[in-house]
């Protein structure tokens, strides 16, 4: 099946000891991670689909890759020269790097797709049969 890793639960547990974060902002920020975009897996039966939310972001800064079970998706948003050129008051986007991943032990490796439309990408996953990677092995 699948396993995601709870990467949210460290922001929560930060914030219920320390919940006064603009005093203790920069002693807790490698425990909140703002840059981390959400993610679905969902067992449709015959495949997985695996949704992640990532708004702001193009086609060519998303990498999606299945290596021995374990689905990453890596986002690398950075702005564009006429973003940097412009002069902010106050902005909450910018550039950031994150990987997520989830481990799909009986992922197949081909058949995979991926899409792209408003802000989330779907990756379909489809499963094989559990038994084409089992070897039995007799005792003597």
């Amino acid at each position: 099946m699948a396993s995601i890793l709870p990467y949210d639960r460290y922001n929560r547990l930060g914030r219920s000891v320390f919940p006064f974060d603009d005093v203790l902002g920069d002693w807790l920020a490698p425990v909140s991670t703002p840059a981390d975009f959400k993610m679905d897996v969902e067992d449709a039966g015959d495949k997985y689909v695996v949704s992640a939310h990532v708004p702001g972001v193009k086609r060519d800064q998303i990498d999606v890759e299945l290596n021995e079970g374990r689905l990453s998706i890596t986002v690398d948003k950075k702005d564009s020269d006429e973003e940097k050129a412009k002069n902010y008051l106050q902005k909450e986007t910018g550039e950031y790097s994150c990987t997520r991943g989830v481990f799909l032990k009986d992922a197949a490796t081909t058949g995979l797709s991926a899409k792209l439309a408003d802000g989330i990408l779907t990756v379909n996953v489809p499963k094989q049969d559990q038994n084409a990677n089992v070897t039995k092995v007799s005792i003597d």
